[in-house]
């Protein structure tokens, strides 16, 4: 990925939180960040989430706390850029200045709220808990405005202050949020090429040079930012690819899958996708098993 754009939010002047509602096509493809925390409910749609140096499948029902400052991007299926299809994504993104909120923050009531967004994380995501709750929270604050909106934003972070085992973080990437620019925009060029070239044999060397720093170096440099080696971050590329072709059904055999998505044996494929997921493919096909396989609308809820 290019270096992450400066996104700015819009402006709605009388309101301390903006709301924008997408109904589109596809996804915003842009690695880019922001000032203001960002709260997104995936209403429909699928793809890959990146935040930070945390990437999985993006799917309909996630929902995503991110971070100020953390460069992040939800893409949608390659074919989905091709094949323009109306209304095929919908999401909600909730956004919020922490230094507007300044004074509200500093309530003693909202101790928990504080120390929840004061936590050093790229972001989290809710996984279980109740869901449907901070949903309908998230839906309620796009129907509403003024203090009805504020209402159900301090629900949103009230609930999750205090139901923090209901999330994953997504610090797994970034040691700091203050790495300098140079450091992201290298970091997003390897994340560029290996989206684009998992499939093929990647390397050291080549993605060394795609870093402009030597091999050796390049190991070093990607352990201190991702705390995994770049093989394991390529491994995990490959085999969230392989768990997306397996979820839409395309494919005819699970060789084709291990090839297609890189692998030069269907032993290592086996052995790698059971390590990360903790099941071989068949289970996981056993397991998750599905049926085989207007114009754009952005808007800024005032």
């Amino acid at each position: 990925m290019s270096k992450a754009l400066e996104f700015t939010v819009p402006d709605t002047n009388d309101f301390s939180i903006v709301i924008q509602e997408d109904v589109l096509p596809f996804f915003y493809k842009h690695f880019h960040k922001h000032k203001e925390y960002q709260i997104t409910l995936i209403l429909k749609g699928e793809g890959t989430a990146v935040i930070g140096n945390y990437m999985q499948p993006l799917k309909v029902g996630d929902i995503y706390f991110i971070s100020p400052n953390v460069p992040h991007v939800f893409l949608s299926r390659e074919e989905d850029y091709q094949n323009l299809l109306p209304n095929r994504i919908h999401a909600i993104h909730i956004f919020f200045d922490l230094e507007r909120l300044s004074n509200l923050l500093s309530l003693p009531e909202m101790i928990e709220i504080r120390s929840f967004l004061n936590q050093d994380s790229a972001g989290l995501q809710l996984l279980k808990g109740n869901k449907s709750y901070v949903s309908g929270c998230i839906i309620e604050a796009k129907n509403n405005a003024g203090l009805l909106r504020l209402m159900s934003l301090i629900n949103i972070l009230q609930y999750a202050s205090v139901n923090t085992n209901d999330f994953k973080s997504l610090a797994t990437g970034l040691v700091e949020h203050a790495t300098d620019n140079k450091d992201h925009f290298r970091m997003n060029e390897v994340y560029q090429y290996t989206l684009k070239h998992y499939a093929e044999p990647i390397t050291l060397e080549k993605i060394a040079e795609v870093a402009c720093i030597t091999p050796h170096a390049f190991c070093k440099y990607f352990k201190k930012h991702t705390r995994k080696t770049y093989l394991a971050f390529l491994n995990e590329i490959r085999v969230n690819e392989a768990c997306k072709r397996i979820l839409s059904a395309r494919y005819n055999s699970i060789s084709e899958i291990a090839y297609d998505t890189g692998f030069n044996s269907i032993i290592t494929f086996n052995r790698v996708f059971k390590k990360i997921t903790g099941m071989v493919p068949k289970e996981y096909i056993t397991l998750y098993k599905v049926r085989p396989s207007s114009f754009p609308l952005r808007k800024v809820m005032d």
